[in-house]
């Protein structure tokens, strides 16, 4: 009996295992599934995205593992009527290009699925049953890079022990919406495959043959069906994939989940960018926002990250996002929109969020990164105004009065909140570096100043005991704990670090999910939960930082809904909204390395070194350098670490530091 009860024991444990395990990490940035792991039916989404195209897969496998794909496309410059944040023509396309597809003139069975991996790419595997023979094929979903359409490529290989005849139909499915409908008249959707009569083809045991197949949009009044060219269009996403996962800001430590996701981020962080009539713009996705950008998401969030990874489309983005606000500030000093909408020929954003404030510091932060003079003057009057809106907007307290903040009334945040304030406060620290730079005299110690007080009328305004905690409060009235607790971490403000971890990781905060919004709820927004672990590391937690991150980390990757973090639940069914990809990241440039730009080509670093760890590195930085630079951080005797950065191979500056300690560089 006893026997018997750890033998149901250790299939409980195991039955947990796979369920929360359903994935593993299948090299630098891909995760893989076997469909023998995990309960079934199971069915997930995945958002992928090119210039032109984006499409959310809703795909999944049934309990008999048979694949099913519904493609949610979405044409950000077909934009439909009335012309919103949310008109970008969304099309639902389910068709099956291998429908009818027979061996030796007999249908074949439903494939059984075995395997599925994301890599950038979506690629299913499995087999077919046909004639007495089975056939292995592989599918493979992914955009074009550059054309308003989907792609994907087929592989059939006969792995039985007899030559066979396969013929796969040809198919050319067209939809074409009301001309009432789009403000450039009907447009039109084509799925086919790249053959127009069927395709036959004898295979010997074997022996394989691939075909391709698209899903793509034009306006009728003014486009026209495109030759795309499917095994180019691969070619392309795996250039892409493999230029931001492999050339550029690469992270290397021992855990292999964190290190995989912090390489898939960088896909889904740089891949939502848009063409549109005033130049590439990032924008969120979601099959909700397109050809559109917000103070947060962009200019917040993301923004700040693009000089890290020195990806030159997401610094374009980035510049688009300063050109179009520099058109909105104005003399009356009346707030900005939260968003400019419509490829840039709209806004929207009825009151204040603190916007201003966002705007301040990403451009502030994204102009030293840059380092480019030019640029930062060309940025400078955005940023200068937007500070002196947030000092405008000071209360009898001293600190920033604002309307709402990033979630726009969802939950409260009273006249005054902790993240406007905590934002302004390091967009006038880092302006002041900027004017240093830009030559100027007398301002960057008002700005100084001005960040002195404020650092003490928030401690003054927002310190409080929160159930229990020696934490923040987000509000003056704020009786539960909240999960924006934790943005005075990531701007250097520690005063109130050791309870506001407590209470970050605290059961009345914490889930599988991260932070829940407010304590007392079942919402989760994963950006929060972001700049949470940021400000954990950055406050010299490290272990603790690490212990949640890495539960954290192996929930989003190798979860249920993979492969990467999402926007919010119960609100859009965990999207994955690509800024969101962009702060996990900064979790390890700005929190682990405590990289944190002083100029054009300075910066400091205060290291942490979680105690399980013994190094980790950051290579090919293009943040603060006119070359790109690595970092690599290594245990040291005495408690200390090594930091060495090299330039071209060569190792330009080794110093020994207590965890914690801040160096200058440059």
């Amino acid at each position: 009996m006893k026997r018997l009860f750890f033998i149901i024991l250790i299939m409980c444990v195991a039955m947990l295992q796979a369920k929360e395990n359903r994935w593993n990490v299948n090299g630098n940035h891909a995760v893989c599934w076997c469909t023998d792991k995990g309960e079934l039916p199971y069915n997930d989404h995945i958002e992928m995205a090119g210039m032109r195209a984006a499409a959310v897969y809703y795909w999944g496998v049934d309990r008999e593992k048979r694949f099913s794909m519904d493609r949610h496309l979405v044409f950000p410059m077909l934009r439909t009527i009335p012309n919103n944040t949310h008109a970008s023509w969304m099309p639902r396309c389910d068709v099956d290009f291998l429908k009818g597809m027979t061996a030796n003139k007999r249908l074949m069975s439903q494939q059984e699925v075995k395997q599925v991996i994301i890599d950038g790419t979506l690629h299913v595997s499995g087999i077919f049953k046909g004639d007495g023979n089975d056939f292995e094929v592989t599918r493979q979903f992914f955009p074009s890079t550059e054309n308003a359409a989907v792609c994907e490529a087929y592989t059939i290989k006969n792995v039985g022990g007899k030559k066979a005849t396969v013929l796969v139909p040809a198919l050319r499915w067209v939809r074409t919406i009301n001309k009432q409908d789009g403000t450039r008249g009907s447009y039109c959707l084509v799925a086919r495959t790249e053959f127009t009569e069927d395709l036959k083809v004898a295979l010997e045991p074997g022996e394989s043959t691939s075909f391709h197949c698209s899903v793509q949009a034009f306006a009728v009044a003014d486009e026209q069906e495109t030759a795309l060219d499917v095994e180019r269009e691969l070619a392309n996403r795996k250039a892409f994939v493999e230029e931001v996962t492999e050339g550029r800001l690469q992270f290397s430590c021992p855990d292999k989940t964190i290190q995989t996701l912090f390489a898939m981020s960088k896909i889904r962080a740089s891949e939502s960018i848009f063409m549109t009539q005033n130049g590439l713009m990032h924008a969120p996705g979601g099959e909700s926002y397109y050809a559109a950008m917000w103070c947060n998401d962009q200019a917040e969030y993301v923004n700040p990250f693009f000089p890290f990874l020195g990806y030159d489309k997401g610094n374009e983005s980035a510049m688009t996002t300063w050109r179009c606000y520099l058109r909105l500030i104005n003399p009356e000093y009346k707030f900005v929109p939260w968003s400019i909408i419509c490829g840039g020929d709209d806004v929207f954003g009825p009151f204040d969020r603190g916007d201003a404030a966002m705007l301040a510091y990403g451009a502030s932060r994204y102009c030293l990164e840059r380092g480019d003079r030019e640029i930062a003057r060309q940025v400078w009057p955005l940023i200068e105004w937007c500070l002196e809106y947030c000092h405008r907007r000071l209360n009898k307290n001293g600190v920033v009065a604002s309307e709402g903040d990033e979630l726009e009334h969802r939950l409260p945040s009273g006249d005054a909140n902790l993240c406007t304030s905590s934002l302004y406060y390091d967009a006038l620290i880092s302006s002041a570096y900027l004017l240093d730079e830009l030559g100027a005299k007398g301002k960057q110690a008002t700005y100084r100043k001005q960040a002195a007080e404020l650092r003490q009328n928030i401690d003054r305004f927002f310190h409080w005991t929160v159930e229990g905690y020696d934490t923040y409060r987000y509000y003056e009235g704020n009786d539960v704990l909240r999960s924006w607790i934790c943005i005075p971490l990531t701007m250097g403000i520690y005063d109130r670090a050791q309870g506001t971890l407590q209470a970050m990781f605290s059961p009345q905060l914490w889930t599988e999910n991260g932070m829940l919004s407010q304590s007392g709820d079942k919402i989760f927004w994963d950006r929060s939960t972001l700049y949470g672990f940021r400000g954990a590391f950055a406050a010299g937690y490290a272990d603790k930082a690490l212990e949640y991150l890495k539960k954290f980390s192996t929930f989003r990757l190798l979860g249920e809904h993979v492969p990467y973090v999402v926007e919010a639940w119960p609100e859009g069914g965990q999207r994955h909204l690509s800024a969101e990809s962009g702060l996990y990241c900064r979790i390890m440039t700005e929190g682990l390395l405590g990289f944190r730009p002083t100029g054009f080509r300075s910066f400091t670093l205060t290291p942490q070194m979680p105690t399980e760890w013994n190094e980790y590195s950051l290579g090919s930085i293009y943040a603060c350098t006119d070359q790109p630079i690595s970092i690599f951080v290594k245990r040291s005797a005495g408690g200390k670490l090594q930091v060495r950065i090299e330039k071209n191979g060569k190792t330009i500056k080794t110093l020994k530091v207590k965890p914690g300690e801040t160096i200058k560089v440059g």
